[in-house]
């Protein structure tokens, strides 16, 4: 019995070490009849660092398919230094008439809106009644004077409930700017 729950704490400690990918390539080799019942504590711990490595590995994901982007763009930012210590739900490329060009994965998890909705849209599809119109200029403000930013403004889903919404705005540059990217998450 104790040889069992060893290897059971050896096999726990293995799998929470390997990326999504990698628990996926070996999912159909561990049966379920081999798994054996483990106390709810080692459950929660196990499912709190899941549920933190897979915001870890879409906001990765994220970050490698804007840099796919942006090496197409040839923006010369630096993009790692963009996403140090930054904490975001999706991304949005917009270009300089604020038309939505690009949006990250997280974009649909957040708001309720497809790509395929957003793309050539302006974000303003996501403001309404209760959107600050004081923070709409301020923005309008910065955009025109090419500068980040930092904005909170309440937004609207698809299914028209609010929310508040951070978003962290860089100018992207080849010589001069030519797009904008806005990290954003949800805020309070």
């Amino acid at each position: 019995m104790k040889k069992n729950f060893m290897n059971m704490q050896s096999l726990d400690i293995y799998l929470s070490s390997l990326s999504l990918e990698e628990s996926r390539a070996i999912e159909n080799e561990i049966r379920a009849s081999e798994i054996k019942l483990m106390p709810l504590r080692s459950w929660d711990i196990y499912n709190d660092y899941y549920s933190r490595q897979l915001v870890i590995i879409r906001q990765q994901n994220s970050i490698n398919s804007f840099k796919e982007l942006a090496e197409k763009f040839e923006w010369t930012n630096d993009l790692d230094a963009i996403f140090k210590g930054k904490s975001f739900d999706a991304l949005v490329v917009t270009n300089k008439k604020a038309k939505i060009e690009w949006v990250s994965e997280g974009f649909t998890e957040m708001t309720g809106y497809s790509s395929t909705y957003a793309i050539n849209r302006t974000p303003h599809f996501l403001q309404g009644e209760e959107t600050d119109p004081a923070a709409l200029e301020r923005i309008r403000y910065k955009l025109a004077k090419d500068e980040p930013f930092t904005e909170v403004l309440v937004n609207y889903k698809k299914d028209k409930s609010t929310y508040k919404c951070e978003i962290n705005v860089i100018p992207l540059k080849t010589q001069n700017t030519t797009h904008y990217l806005a990290l954003e998450r949800k805020a309070g």
